[in-house]
């Protein structure tokens, strides 16, 4: 749920040229450092989930334990308005000497030279990608030049209610399922004298199309990032499975129910079977003791093709800030194994490779490890230069052929022109 509204945001965050203000070769810094010891001071650091803080501030304990002479100050913004502020702090100069970035923003803050680039080589070395999910790794690279250090990260599986399938007598879904099998038993468990549904068809990108999209055989962006994907008719078969879901089949809530009432929601409520959820709402549901017992987790179905959408956060160092070098052993503290263990019992999934197990176990009635075995068969999260520009039209224009009001050939053909002259202004940039 919280990082749906932080990609939201995204679509209204900003554009190059306040970047383009904030630019400037670092400051030197200004801490004084102990006579050929390792440098002391306060940094910063900017996280926007409250759900995580007790893990942060753990985390940051813990390297002021290893540092003495360090302190390291949580900063918590809400998502809201995290990407405001950092704008403006980035801008001006003030913004925290480490904080978290995801795949939506990446490109603006990479491209207009807000961040600092973290070794990957040698003994300066702050991480090795080899550690992590590869298209995660990748995800935070920009033009060659690696620039975040992933912290965690989630993929894309099926949640259902039990009870729900019993109730109908439809077999629990499993890593056998197809488009067909979900179609078929997204029908049978639709009872709508009840008010539920066999499946949620919101226009979500991450939990919904961008997963059916590479299942389908299609493809959102370029891999040189220079040309939209809406034209070519396997991307098309992606995104009529949900349309279908709705008009089709008609087991799915309309566009408008999803707007009134989020499918999280309404599966938290009872009245969706299935519904399509990014891991961190794993805990969403654990925490719900009503709900705990009656929902399950399976992999998603397949189309021509496996595939769950990776993404994940990245903490990042920022360009200006007077504690490079401290600020740098402190991404490079999070990104170690022991770093990674102390938030394996949070909200999400910790990046680092061989650290995933606690988080299973701290939710021993569901079977997570359906998003761990996801990872075999990720796709990137797409992402571009200015990736909130074309997403926003992407949403706005995919809404009118899920509606009905438009059909999804002529969505497409003006989904297609919309994005190819948006990621032709970001070449000319």
């Amino acid at each position: 749920m919280r990082r749906r509204s932080l990609f939201a945001a995204a679509a209204t965050t900003f554009g190059t040229t306040a970047f383009a203000a904030g630019c400037g070769s670092p400051p030197k810094p200004t801490t004084a450092s102990s006579k050929g010891g390792a440098e002391r001071g306060r940094i910063t650091y900017g996280v926007w989930d409250v759900y995580q803080m007790p893990a942060m501030e753990k985390a940051a304990r813990e390297f002021e334990r290893t540092r003495p002479g360090v302190s390291v100050d949580v900063q918590l913004t809400p998502n809201a308005t995290y990407w405001t502020k950092l704008r403006t702090a980035c801008s001006g100069g003030s913004a925290p000497d480490v904080f978290w970035m995801n795949g939506p923003n990446f490109g603006l803050y990479a491209d207009n030279g807000q961040l600092l680039p973290l070794e990957t080589e040698g003994p300066e070395a702050i991480l090795d990608p080899a550690d992590f999910p590869p298209d995660l790794a990748k995800l935070y690279r920009w033009k060659g030049t690696q620039y975040g250090a992933p912290k965690d990260f989630d993929t894309v599986a099926l949640w259902f209610n039990k009870e729900l399938f019993d109730r109908a007598g439809v077999d629990h879904p499993d890593d056998s399922w197809t488009w067909q099998d979900l179609i078929t038993s997204a029908q049978r468990l639709t009872d709508r004298r009840r008010g539920v549904y066999g499946v949620g068809a919101p226009v979500r990108a991450q939990e919904n199309y961008y997963n059916s999209i590479p299942q389908a055989g299609g493809w959102v962006l370029s891999k040189e990032r220079t040309e939209s994907g809406y034209a070519d008719p396997q991307t098309l078969d992606g995104l009529q499975l949900w349309i279908d879901m709705i008009h089709r089949y008609r087991a799915s809530p309309t566009l408008q129910q999803l707007t009134d009432t989020d499918a999280t929601q309404m599966f938290q409520a009872g009245k969706l079977a299935m519904t399509y959820e990014c891991s961190y709402n794993a805990a969403v549901f654990w925490a719900d003791p009503a709900l705990r017992g009656k929902v399950d987790v399976a992999p998603l179905p397949r189309g021509k093709h496996r595939a769950s959408v990776i993404h994940g956060l990245a903490n990042v160092v920022y360009a200006r800030t007077p504690h490079p070098k401290l600020a740098r052993d402190f991404v490079r503290f999070l990104s170690s194994r022991r770093g990674a263990l102390l938030q394996a019992k949070g909200t999400a999934i910790p990046a680092r490779n061989g650290t995933q197990q606690p988080w299973v176990d701290s939710m021993p009635k569901f079977d997570l490890k359906v998003h761990l075995d996801a990872v075999d068969y990720a796709v990137p999260y797409p992402i571009s230069t200015n990736t909130a520009a074309w997403s926003h039209k992407e949403l706005q224009l995919l809404s009118r052929a899920w509606s009905g009001n438009e059909s999804l050939a002529d969505v497409s053909r003006s989904l297609t022109k919309a994005m190819n002259q948006l990621l032709a202004q970001e070449g000319k940039a």
